[in-house]
């Protein structure tokens, strides 16, 4: 019997059963793609992340994310995630530098903010943002993710952006809209995989006291319902403000947003957008906690 060591890791919150719950499996050197795939259905969280060497001489892990229905690009919370279990179970922390993990979007370097040899906060720096047109009725998005045409904030484009995965952003005018959206799932998944959307994330600047924006998340496309609180779109959302004209050029913008609000799992992101450079940099930073440590028992194969 083969045994590997697996973690459940709340991130983007530094309490157990609240943000966004990943799988961790940080030996996972052994395993098959087969047996990553089984093993996120298993596990049926949002994401896991399963870590192995690099062969690359300028990272520290290859990293590879699953949901329960296949494998994707990036994960901006099982990052999170991975990194903290690395700092607080495996001796990074006294290392004293950033851990780098390659991914199938390029390396993501990700540093570690600690107080009193405590970890407090890590924050990853993610791939070159981009955006570009959908052709897309937004009436029609509007119907699909369950809110009225009415609530759509028409002062903003919808528009697809990535920071490595691929999301379609929705300017809603309300948090109270965000929050009563039901969407219809398998035709907004058709629309997804149609478009190469990895999830539609509805934002508003309507956001709770603390927060300047307030977003939720939706990707049946690949098998998750509904993203808790997600690194890789909010990522992608801050990428969209700055080459869109939302940010000021030439600051350093700070941003906080929440997210999880609408089925009890709050999370907060903490978003650095520097826009002094030809490019913005967007670097997205939270807390995590370790809920769940324990070792799966696979079988012959």
């Amino acid at each position: 019997m083969k045994l590997v060591s697996v973690y459940h890791v709340d991130a983007f919150t530094n309490a157990p059963f609240a943000g966004n719950p990943a799988g961790v499996v940080p030996d996972a050197g052994t395993l098959t793609v087969p047996q990553m795939q089984r093993i996120a259905n298993e596990l049926n969280l949002p994401e896991s992340a399963f870590l192995m060497e690099s062969d690359r001489p300028d990272a520290d892990f290859r990293i590879r994310y699953f949901t329960p229905a296949t494998e994707i690009d990036f994960c901006g919370h099982a990052t999170v995630g991975s990194t903290w279990l690395l700092a607080t179970e495996r001796g990074w922390l006294e290392k004293g530098r950033p851990i780098v993990f390659e991914t199938n979007v390029g390396l993501i370097p990700v540093e570690l903010d600690s107080v009193d040899g405590q970890l407090r906060n890590v924050t990853m720096t993610q791939i070159a943002p981009s955006v570009r047109e959908i052709g897309v009725d937004p009436e029609e998005v509007a119907r699909l993710v369950g809110i009225r045409a009415e609530d759509m904030d028409d002062r903003y484009p919808m528009k697809l952006a990535s920071t490595g995965g691929v999301h379609l952003l929705v300017p809603v005018r309300t948090r109270d809209a965000i929050d009563r959206a039901v969407p219809l799932s398998s035709e907004l998944a058709a629309l997804n995989r149609k478009h190469g959307i990895t999830t539609t994330h509805l934002f508003t600047w309507d956001a709770p006291a603390g927060y300047d924006l307030y977003t939720r998340d939706f990707a049946p496309a690949i098998g998750i319902p509904e993203d808790p609180v997600t690194g890789a779109a909010n990522g992608a959302l801050s990428g969209y403000l700055a080459l869109e004209g939302m940010l000021a050029k030439g600051e350093v913008h700070q941003l906080v947003i929440g997210q999880g609000h609408a089925i009890g799992r709050p999370g907060t992101l903490h978003v650095t957008v520097e826009t002094t450079g030809a490019h913005p940099v967007i670097r997205v930073g939270g807390a995590a906690h370790i809920t769940i440590a324990g070792q799966l028992r696979l079988g012959a194969e």
